[in-house]
């Protein structure tokens, strides 16, 4: 890849619609196809994707955005660490307005608590060492694509003796709530558009009991329109010949075996909670990372007593059911009426790689290459 309008040519994509077309002659049945990833989902809106499709092929949108899954408790819980007048509280800028039980993390610091964005959870260092006499907490989000920044900060930390920094750690894991998807009888599944930039992280080996236990085929993809196109073309090939593999579009960047490095780092400081709650799809097992008992020091759930309540969703909100793919974000009954990005009521609507906000955003769009 040389310049990012390779990824992006109309020409090529008209191709590859023509082949995806042809396919979907050849199908079968119907098949729903789940793209894992919100910044699959982002790129799928941005670019009208869904409308280069036969009517036999049905994207569904899944559980890939780590802002979207984060449950109302422990956005209560961050709140209630931000409320300690002896605590600067840190996290990414989506996170802050994801709605709690009662208000954000924006709305708590409008109301007087120090809460501030940054874009690498680096940048807490520097401001535990800035304010020696406050407790920095860096709120920590994220599937395994951000885990390793997150323990190679802990690590940093540890070597440079900074005693005022501690995370709340949040860190889901892709591969738990795959399986859960697929444990769902609900949900009726035909194969996977992979996530990339995890997989950049886990390699592609971790993937395999998808095709090998639920006989689905997955493609791991990139994230630009023809990147897309391809991997759905993939998809298709394997559904129209009756094969089940786990196959790499993204090689240029995703290996089998992942980046080994970030592997060791998320080993040598986390450990795999018994179970995590995420919003839409409730506790699920294995599924999220806490800190090691080596660096209970800088474990903020360790440092600080929290509410750790369990806080049903706001009721008129759907957000749980359009992570599982059950429903399409303009199938919820507040969609662009009362929950909006300006106001939202549902994570959804709040993450740029949200279902709910990419398609308020973009709609129905055709591919541009300007786009």
């Amino acid at each position: 890849m040389k310049y990012v309008d390779e990824f992006r040519d109309i020409y090529k994509a008209e191709a590859l619609e023509w082949q995806i077309q042809k396919l979907g002659n050849l199908l079968k049945k119907p098949v729903k196809i789940m793209e894992v990833c919100g910044g699959h989902t982002h790129s799928i809106f941005k670019y009208g994707i869904e409308e280069l499709l036969p009517p036999s092929v049905e994207l569904i949108h899944g559980p890939g955005c780590p802002v979207c899954v984060m449950p109302k408790g422990r956005i209560d819980d961050a709140i209630s660490i931000a409320q300690n007048p002896e605590v600067i509280l840190t996290t990414f800028g989506d996170t802050m307005r994801v709605p709690g039980s009662k208000i954000s993390l924006l709305q708590a610091r409008a109301s007087g608590a120090d809460i501030r964005m940054v874009y690498s959870p680096l940048d807490c260092l520097q401001i535990a060492k800035n304010n020696p006499e406050k407790e920095v907490v860096f709120f920590a989000i994220g599937f395994e694509t951000t885990a390793p920044s997150t323990a190679f900060t802990i690590l940093q930390a540890a070597a440079e003796n900074i005693n005022n920094f501690s995370m709340f750690c949040n860190h889901v894991l892709v591969i738990p709530a795959l399986k859960a998807l697929l444990d769902n009888p609900d949900l009726k599944l035909d194969g996977f558009v992979g996530p990339g930039h995890v997989s950049m992280v886990i390699g592609t080996n971790p993937y395999e009991f998808i095709s090998q236990e639920y006989q689905k085929p997955i493609v791991i993809s990139g994230f630009e329109p023809l990147d897309i196109l391809q991997s759905i073309w993939m998809l298709l090939w394997q559904l129209v010949e009756n094969r089940c593999e786990v196959e790499n579009q993204y090689s240029r960047l995703v290996q089998e075996n992942g980046n080994q490095q970030a592997i060791a780092a998320i080993n040598k400081v986390f450990q795999v909670r018994k179970t995590f709650a995420w919003r839409g799809l409730d506790e699920i097992p294995y599924s999220g990372l806490k800190i090691n008992p080596e660096y209970a020091k800088f474990d903020a759930e360790e440092k600080f007593t929290i509410p750790n309540l369990k806080i049903p969703d706001h009721k008129a909100c759907q957000c749980g059911e359009i992570l599982k793919g059950v429903l399409k974000p303009w199938e919820c009954k507040v969609f662009g009426t009362a929950c909006t990005p300006e106001k939202p009521i549902g994570s959804c609507m709040v993450s740029s790689e949200g279902a709910c906000a990419a398609y308020y955003k973009y709609g129905k769009k055709q591919l541009s290459v300007n786009s």
